[in-house]
């Protein structure tokens, strides 16, 4: 599993979640990502350090939401080859090289579908880039 992301893992309603414990994910009321069958999806991810503060760069915000999202799929016996589709939501889309360049690291092998756009704001003024990944699995867990 991808250091520093402190997940729990729950079962709701025959589902498998996890959860950051995130500020958010109470006050709204969802999950990090949620486990139906073969299915994973992950909500939108924000770049979030483990002290609660946000990387000053889009790269930076990027790597960290990527490494959350690879984090909660992996607790729900998934891996980053499964991923099928990621949603990019930036701030400032000039700088989208540097998202993209991140998201490549990751996934230049896997070639998930894709989608990039620019959002007025997020849900913290500091965060430039939220992202969301569904990945469908095709092995068996151990």
């Amino acid at each position: 599993m991808t250091p520093h992301v402190k997940l729990t893992v729950t079962e709701r309603n025959g589902r498998k979640c996890v959860s950051t414990g995130s500020p958010w994910e109470p006050v709204v009321g969802y999950s990090r990502a949620v486990r139906e069958g073969d299915f994973i999806f992950v909500t939108g991810t924000v770049g979030v350090e483990p002290d609660g503060q946000f990387g000053s760069t889009l790269k930076a915000q990027t790597r960290r939401s990527l490494e959350i999202i690879i984090a909660a799929i992996e607790a729900l016996g998934g891996k980053a080859s499964d991923v099928v589709r990621t949603r990019i939501y930036v701030t400032d889309i000039s700088q989208w090289r540097e998202a993209a360049e991140v998201h490549s690291e990751y996934f230049e092998s896997i070639r998930p579908a894709t989608t990039m756009v620019q959002v007025a704001k997020l849900i913290d003024a500091a965060a430039m880039v939220e992202i969301e990944a569904d990945a469908v699995i095709h092995h068996e867990s151990h």
